[in-house]
């Protein structure tokens, strides 16, 4: 049988226990960690140890563009929950460590005395104690000698606690504690010790043997005479890690803790192994602000109260004229968006108008290629003028059955036009048949204006036969009157009628220029007598 699915209940439960973890998460602080301009490797590797330290609620992997500024970072904060921002800066003769609270500040300003990563300090122990379990919880923070009297140290108190998860001493679990921060000032050099250990918790009174067998290592009873021994030789001894046990730090636990041994009601010992960094900080001044506020303290810079003042005076003028320039910006942006929205309503209304204007125009001209009185099957006058300067002659009828009267237009006088006539050479005394042109190069009539009617009819066939018959006649005129071996020079020909089918070539007709060597030499004629 499949795996039975979850009851109504369980789901219930799964689903409010995932709320209260999202609304634990969101209450607890978060922070960034980053730098500003070139720091170098060391540096830099300092900044992921400290990441380290403030984990879980920190952006493990942030990655800070040179471009970023703070502005964007406090941006994105917002919306992620972020609220202290961890800075390292570094000059050419310290190293700089801030310290802000969002979003509206204070801002704590250290000098980074001495520093060791993570690296050398486990480095110098001989048994470290660090795994990826101790930085699933957040560590435990221990502050030393914040008790005493000054603003600065009490700013820097507060600061510090609101960094990590508040505790509960009531319902917290003893288990999620696994590693600890402790930050100490000295009120002598005014300087701050910053540690991070890895907590263990062992159990004590009992020997070393008892221990090994508890931790399921058998012990070596070949001098033993007896199994009493065990329990009973060497208790209140311990290992080396052990010696230092004493009443500073044995305790009652109120629970029972991970390891064996550590029962509740048993006493067991704490025990502390640094595992780093490790950092001396100095205070150099408490800020108003993101870091451009009042300084209310400042360790080296000392000023009266009447500095103070005048300080406060030039700043509010500042301010009130960075905010008098803002306004008079913020009123010429908005005078210049009214100036270009009357400009552009006004080349709207220009716009318009002259459409208006091009519109009145149109309707009072005529337009002379659309006429009411016309009808849409009668044939276009277009067709019939064409043919009268192409042909000569007015069309036949049934070549436009519909109108064979040219129509007048409106603005042609009624004064009928002459009729053109053309001239002919003496020996072509007939008329010109249809589809030449008078000056007697052959033109085309086009086919898309030559209806049926004009190809099939009965007129332009006769005149294709008597224009052949004619053209006969006069060659055997030509020959009789030439004697027998008299040579004459070849007349140009006036364009002889070619049938409706080669109409409209125009290469057919053309005098052809002779090419090749000798082209231009006169030919050579035989001596007779040329026809009268």
């Amino acid at each position: 049988m499949g795996r039975p699915s979850k009851t109504k209940n369980q789901k219930k439960e799964r689903a409010a226990a995932q709320h209260r973890s999202q609304e634990e998460y969101s209450s607890v602080p978060h922070s960034f960690v980053f730098h500003r301009g070139h720091v170098g490797k060391n540096v830099q590797q300092l900044i992921l140890d400290v990441r380290r330290v403030m984990e879980p609620y920190t952006a493990t992997n942030l990655k800070v563009r040179k471009k970023n500024t703070l502005k964007d970072l406090v941006t994105v904060a917002g919306p992620l929950g972020v609220t202290h921002f961890l800075l390292f800066t570094k000059t050419p003769t310290t190293i700089n460590f801030k310290l802000f609270r969002l979003p509206g500040g204070p801002s704590l300003t250290f000098r980074v005395i001495q520093y060791s990563l993570i690296k050398d300090v486990v480095s110098s122990l001989k048994r470290h104690r660090m795994h990826e379990q101790q930085f699933t919880h957040h560590p435990l923070l221990v502050l030393n000698n914040f008790g005493l009297q000054g603003m600065h140290i009490k700013v820097m108190a507060t600061m510090f606690q609101n960094m990590f998860p508040s505790i509960n001493v009531h319902k917290v679990n003893l288990n999620a504690i696994k590693r600890c921060v402790l930050i100490s000032y000295d009120p002598d050099s005014q300087t701050l010790e910053f540690r991070h250990y890895s907590l263990k918790v062992v159990p004590i009174g009992m020997s070393k043997g008892l221990k090994k067998f508890l931790q399921e290592k058998f012990p070596n009873m070949s001098r033993l005479q007896d199994i009493s021994e065990l329990l009973v030789k060497d208790i209140a001894l311990s290992e080396s890690e052990a010696e230092q046990d004493g009443s500073h730090n044995i305790t009652e636990l109120p629970q029972a803790y991970a390891g064996r041994g550590n029962m509740k009601s048993e006493q067991s010992a704490v025990r502390l192994t640094e595992i780093g960094p490790r950092m001396r900080l100095q205070l150099i001044k408490v800020e108003e602000g993101l870091g451009q506020g009042n300084v209310l303290y400042h360790s080296f810079i000392h000023k009266t109260e009447q500095e103070i003042q005048e300080a406060l005076a030039k700043k509010e003028e500042k301010l009130q004229l960075k905010a008098e320039r803002r306004s008079k910006q913020e009123a010429d942006v908005e005078r210049k968006l009214q100036q270009r929205e009357a400009h552009r309503k006004k080349s709207l209304e220009g716009i318009k108008k002259k459409k208006q204007q091009a519109e009145g125009s149109d309707s009072d001209a005529e337009d002379p290629g659309m006429q009411e009185d016309r009808n849409a099957e009668e044939p276009s006058d277009d067709d019939i003028e064409y043919y009268r300067q192409e042909v000569g002659e007015e069309p036949d009828e049934d070549l436009f059955p519909q109108s064979t009267k040219r129509k007048r237009g409106l603005g042609q006088s009624a004064r009928p036009q002459k009729r053109r006539k053309y001239s002919h050479s003496a020996d072509d005394q007939h008329p010109a048949p249809a589809g030449t042109s008078p000056k007697g190069k052959h033109r085309k009539i086009p086919r898309a204006r030559q209806s049926w009617q004009q190809r099939d009819s009965p007129n332009l066939r006769e005149q294709q036969q008597d224009t052949r018959q004619q053209g006969g006649s006069r060659n055997a005129k030509r020959k009789q009157a030439q004697g027998p071996g008299q040579h004459h020079a070849k007349q140009r020909r006036g364009p002889r009628h070619q049938g409706p089918w080669r109409q409209g070539k125009p290469g057919l007709l053309r005098k052809q220029v002779p090419k090749g060597k000798g082209a231009f030499k006169k030919q050579r004629r035989s001596g007779g007598n040329r026809p009268a």
